[in-house]
């Protein structure tokens, strides 16, 4: 069994500083002379995966939550960027070299590599986004989110608004944290299918045959430029994309619809890691990653460092949806009270999401 479960805006104005590896831009909150550092002292360092540090979506959401722990006098912070899976153990081991007190590893892809420098260095203390290890390391704390359940809210928004009957998902690489939105997506316009009677058609993913569009990069625009102009030319008027800053060039295809297409965003709400877009988004399904990364850097800095897992759900405001902004007027109050009631019937269970990799 493989023991990685899970996967994988701001923009930091910071000094350079040079790293082994790739780089790194670090953000340090103070500094002391005891031997048990302060938490103002404590060193907590971040890797991105190949997005960056501004892909709009998992990076930036990790690193906002670093940022909101310096910002709080918590911990310095620094972080390096993985240009390729290639850098992630080098980036790792880097960050172990400066006496980084805590390694944030940020996507599932980085799973087997913080897991073996976990292994290596027993007494480093690391977390890692999107991924979670069975069984656990003791010193790993792993940070899941249940994504389908803000996807299927998600699907239920696109079927409900779209005028065309045609809503499409794609993602940037074929990877449960991925696919784990798409299944939820369909999951959701399917349940309005059947609540409504309706027939909106999904383009882009099938939950039963595991097939759909990949875009096979989370930075290439012109990509997701490409794949949204597919779509748009099927009739699709609602697209979801699931490919961090693959998404813009998405965007940038529905904006010159002048109004035709709109998107729902996707783990760091639109409106604000990607402003200029803002008249288009629906909403954004959300994934808490800020708050759990702030979390996890102010409990290892305060001594109360824990491993296992945290698994983000509706009911812990880990996942769900991002206000409706510019286009709060366009959503209909009765779909806005059925979405609340869809919210509470998952937590429920009254609705019951069939995703085969939601985390446990």
């Amino acid at each position: 069994m493989r023991p990685v479960r899970g996967m994988a805006l701001v923009a930091a104005t910071l000094a350079s500083v040079s790293l082994a590896a790739c780089g790194s831009k670090p953000s340090d909150s103070g500094s002391g002379n005891s031997t048990a550092p302060a938490a103002s002292d404590y060193l907590a360092c971040m890797v991105t995966d190949t997005g960056g540090i501004d892909d709009k979506s998992f990076n930036a959401s990790a690193w906002k939550g670093m940022e909101d722990a310096r910002t709080a006098g918590k911990a310095k912070d620094k972080y390096v960027t993985s240009t390729s899976e290639n850098d992630y153990a080098p980036n790792i081991n880097a960050l172990i070299t400066q006496k980084c007190q805590l390694v944030v590893t940020v996507g599932g892809l980085m799973g087997d590599a913080t897991k073996a420098a976990a292994e290596k260095n027993p007494s480093q203390k690391f977390a890692i986004v999107d991924a979670s290890y069975d069984p656990p390391l003791a010193n790993v704390f792993g940070m899941t989110f249940n994504t389908a359940q803000g996807a299927f809210m998600g699907g239920y928004l696109a079927a409900g608004m779209s005028k065309s009957g045609t809503v499409a998902t794609y993602g940037g690489l074929q990877i449960p944290p991925v696919t784990i939105y798409m299944d939820g997506f369909q999951e959701g316009v399917e349940y309005y299918n059947t609540q409504k009677s309706k027939s909106v058609k999904v383009l882009g993913w099938d939950e039963a045959t595991q097939k759909g569009t990949f875009a096979g990069s989370f930075t290439d625009q012109n990509k997701g430029k490409q794949i949204a102009n597919n779509f748009i030319q099927q009739g699709a008027d609602v697209i979801f994309p699931v490919a961090g800053g693959v998404g813009l060039g998405t965007a940038a295809a529905a904006e010159a619809t002048n109004g035709k297409v709109n998107l729902i965003w996707v783990d760091f709400d639109g409106c604000e890691n990607a402003a200029q877009y803002c008249k288009l988004f629906l909403s954004t399904v959300l994934k808490n990653i800020p708050a759990i990364v702030t979390k996890t850097v102010v409990d290892a800095a305060a001594g109360n460092f824990k491993s296992g897992a945290y698994v983000g759900t509706l009911q812990n405001d880990g996942t769900g949806l991002a206000p409706y902004h510019d286009l709060d007027s366009k959503v209909p109050a009765e779909l806005k009270t059925e979405l609340e009631q869809i919210k509470s019937d998952i937590i429920s269970g009254k609705i019951t999401i069939k995703s085969k990799v939601q985390p446990k």
